[in-house]
Parts: C-alpha cells; structure tokens; sequence
C-alpha cells in the first residue's frame, strides 16, 4: 500500500477545482469526493495486481482518478476488460454497504456522478476502455484504436455543446480529456508498432489464430497466419520481414 500511496498525484486540474469547492463552503462535498475516488481507484488497482500488472502512477483528477501502467501492450482482452469495469463495480459494491451509514444528501449524487462520468466513452476514462474491449473483439487492434480515437473526439464535441452554459468546471475537464485523445491520435502509429514490436521479440501465446493478408487486420488475442502471394506465413516470420527493412529491400 505504501508504494501505490508514493505513486500518486495530484493534477493542478484537481487542485484548483478542490480550492474552489472548499472556498464555496463545499469540504464535505470534496472528501466524499475524494472518498469514492479512492474507491473507485484501488478497484482497479487491486484487480490489476491479480493480474501482475506494474502500476506506473495513479493521478487524480476532479472526475476521478487515472491509473496508469508500465505494461505490455498484448495483454490479453479479458484482463483488459476486468481492469477496467472493476472501479465502477467496487464503487457500486462500496455504495450499497455504506449509503445507510453516510446522513450527507449530496452523497448518492457524488457516487452516481462519478460512475456516469467514467463509463462516457472518452479515452483515457473506464468507458473507452471497455469500449476498446469490444472493439477489439469485432475487428483488428489498430482499426480500434483509431474508432476509440474517432467516438472520444465525437463525445467530447457534444458534451462541450450542452454544458458549456452549464458547468465551467466540467469543460476544463473535457479540455484536458480533448488532449489525452489528441495525444492518443498522434500516438498511435507508435502504439500499433510497439504492439507489432511485443509480437516480434517475446514468445506470447494464443489460443486462437486467424488468417489475415495485411498486418493493420492483426488483432489481440490471436496469433496469424499470413496468406501472401498464394503462400502461407507464419506470424513470426512476417513480422521478421517487417522489421529487418534490408531483407525487406532484397
């Protein structure tokens, strides 16, 4: 617990939004703020170490908490999946067991607040990522990324629309949410080459394989058969291909 404790922080986001609320006479409201944040954090947290994932950081910001991990991109959809719905669930389970305990009005609003927020699928929030899940389930890791980047885009659009005569707070937020996805869409030629790069240097296992006849049709969770020129080739020897350019050249 300490070494996650060490790894926390702060957003200024978070920081100023938490000044505002106590200077409006709103600290009640902030600490069970920060109370289910917590909850909804080691959620993840505590299912992520199941799976022995390393934990990079874990930033709290006025919607919540961002977690984020020092882990390979090929980690298995399921895994993915668990990670991600496990806040909300630990949340939801937490709430029902203290509601009764807790004489504050705001504090079901504060624990619906923060559930409805991060199942919006806007990238990097809980929503995109059971979203990415799916998507990785219906078509190739790299159409996937892009969709995720393409419907957070949409989502944060629409939000800016109604709310910006609503919560000045929230569209600092979705400011902020607008540059993780724009950093997301710069990366993601990096990220579909890191993916490739796991592929080619580590001995991962799958269960399933497909045959596909282009890298960007290569999906999670499966391994490839590569049909070129009426022949067969196997994942690893395409992707020796792919990243050794002078035999490419030959």
């Amino acid at each position: 617990m300490k070494i996650i404790l060490n790894k926390i922080e702060f957003h200024p986001l978070f920081l100023i939004t938490t000044l505002i609320f106590i200077l409006i006479g709103k600290f009640r409201f902030m600490l069970y703020f920060m109370l289910l944040i917590f909850i909804h954090e080691m959620g993840h947290i505590l299912t992520s170490l199941l799976f022995k994932w390393k934990i990079d950081k874990v930033i709290i910001l006025p919607f919540g908490g961002l977690t984020k991990y020092d882990i390979m991109i090929n980690t298995p959809l399921i895994e993915d999946f668990l990670v991600a719905i496990s806040g909300v669930s630990i949340q939801i389970i937490f709430f029902i067991t203290i509601k009764n305990i807790i004489n504050y009005k705001y504090f079901s609003f504060i624990n619906y607040f923060i559930i409805i927020f991060n199942l919006i699928p806007i990238y990097p929030l809980d929503g995109s990522k059971i979203l990415n899940v799916l998507l990785n389930k219906i078509t190739s890791f790299k159409n996937s990324n892009l969709l995720t980047v393409i419907i957070s885009y949409i989502f944060i659009i629409v939000l800016s629309i109604v709310l910006i005569n609503i919560n000045k707070i929230i569209i600092l937020v979705l400011i902020f949410l607008f540059r993780e996805v724009d950093k997301l869409y710069k990366e993601r030629n990096l990220i579909f080459n890191k993916f490739l790069l796991e592929r080619y240097i580590k001995e991962l296992k799958f269960k399933k394989e497909i045959t596909i006849n282009n890298v960007d049709k290569m999906k999670k969770d499966y391994r490839h058969l590569f049909y070129i020129n009426n022949n067969y080739i196997t994942e690893k020897y395409f992707l020796e291909k792919y990243f050794d350019l002078s035999k490419l050249k030959k």
